[in-house]
């Protein structure tokens, strides 16, 4: 599926900051109407996923199905700011942080509708994993070429707390 994309990538300018907006549920949310916190994971999760598929015809669920081969997750960082409440919109963006030829860190944010303020700051990693020989598995040569045009590496020094700091202030 990526090979016949690598062409097309290398010739143009992909974005690297992904950005899509959702509901809130009544079926995900606490008696209070506010976001169930474990939910926040499957609503980034769920953006990216369906951004990588509209931005980069990279179909993970595709990949699963014909080689064996997707991510697992390995370590979710998450910080609570505000909260989500039913039926707002959210603006969801994602973007990959880093990346090697086994696993990816990836950032995602849930903003309020406009932009104005953060609910959610999340950082994932994940391990490229093989399911037939269940083990971790190389990323290929054409993914690696996406990860290098697409990833928005933050500085050396930033950890997760000082990226709390950081973006707060923006």
């Amino acid at each position: 599926m990526i090979k016949d994309r690598t062409i097309c990538y290398t010739a143009m300018i992909l974005k690297k900051i992904l950005e899509s907006r959702t509901k809130i549920r009544f079926h995900d949310c606490d008696p209070f109407n506010h976001l169930h916190n474990s939910r926040y994971i499957d609503y980034i999760l769920t953006a990216r996923s369906d951004q990588l598929k509209d931005h980069y015809g990279l179909d993970i669920y595709k990949l699963g199905r014909e080689q064996g081969v997707g991510w697992v997750t390995a370590q979710t960082q998450i910080s609570y700011l505000i909260p989500a409440y039913l039926m707002e919109e959210v603006t969801i963006q994602t973007r990959l942080i880093s990346f090697t030829k086994k696993s990816l860190l990836f950032e995602g944010l849930m903003w309020n509708h406009d932009q104005t303020a953060l609910k959610v700051l999340m950082w994932t990693k994940l391990v490229h994993y093989n399911v037939v020989e269940q083990s971790t598995h190389m990323h290929s040569a054409d993914l690696l070429a996406l990860f290098e045009q697409i990833a928005y590496p933050l500085p050396m020094e930033t950890g997760f707390e000082s990226r709390i700091k950081e973006i707060r202030t923006i």
